[in-house]
């Protein structure tokens, strides 16, 4: 369970955003650190009723507070939020899998597709073009929809090449990204059943990650079967 201390760790950390601060802080850093592995632990738990998740641990899963500034304008050595993937291996899956994003007023639980290859893009609006109904009737469902709002993402202000201006999914095909959040206030994120809703919300998405799944990294395999 995520307790107020941690999100007010992390609030303070937005504002004092330096190595010395977080030095001098280090223990409270490393028992928000232990809260977050421990709601982990449990999410994986969790789906790994409905989610094949073999050998997969809290650690695979968390991502670093540092920020990589290697390329970036903004120097600010640490990231103001906490975060983790779950899916099969973790973080490093390649997949698409599981966000869950932890930060005062901000946090968030996210799937879909957020930075498709060309190649995994034109598969996308391929099979839009051809069987738009297999998406759009796990999108479009009631409870979905409900959950989960809003899509989240860039899309192309003109039609793809290669489809026409009128195609009846016009608004899919232009897509260039396809994500979808459930945000949460602080109250529900320190609730002491934050991790079962969690839970539900990824097995309502679950129908969507493994559409893009199998479209990006499974149907290729499988034709090559045959």
């Amino acid at each position: 369970m995520l307790t107020l201390s941690t999100l007010e760790f992390l609030q303070e950390l937005a504002e004092n955003n330096n190595r010395d601060w977080f030095t001098e802080h280090r223990k409270r850093y490393d028992a928000a650190k232990k809260e977050m592995e421990a709601l982990v632990k449990g999410l994986i738990k969790g789906i790994g009723e409905f989610e094949n998740l073999p050998n997969t641990e809290p650690k695979d899963c968390l991502f670093r507070i540092n920020r990589d500034i290697r390329f970036s304008k903004d120097k600010a050595p640490y990231k103001q939020w906490l975060s983790a993937a779950v899916g099969p291996g973790g973080r490093h899956s390649g997949r698409i899998d599981f966000y869950l994003h932890i930060q005062p007023g901000e946090s968030f639980l996210g799937a879909g597709m957020w930075n498709p290859t060309p190649k995994q893009l034109a598969k996308f609006r391929q099979e839009i073009d051809f069987n738009p109904e297999a998406l759009k009737n796990i999108i479009e469902a009631p409870e979905f929809r409900t959950y989960f709002p809003e899509a989240w993402g860039e899309s192309l202000q003109r039609m793809p090449k290669g489809y026409p201006e009128n195609h009846p999914d016009i608004a899919l095909l232009k897509r260039k990204q396809l994500f979808f959040m459930h945000k949460y206030t602080d109250a529900e994120v320190t609730s002491p059943h934050f991790a079962q809703e969690i839970v539900n919300g990824c097995r309502l998405i679950k129908p969507y990650c493994d559409f893009l799944n199998y479209l990006f990294f499974e149907e290729e395999e499988e034709s090559f079967e045959l």
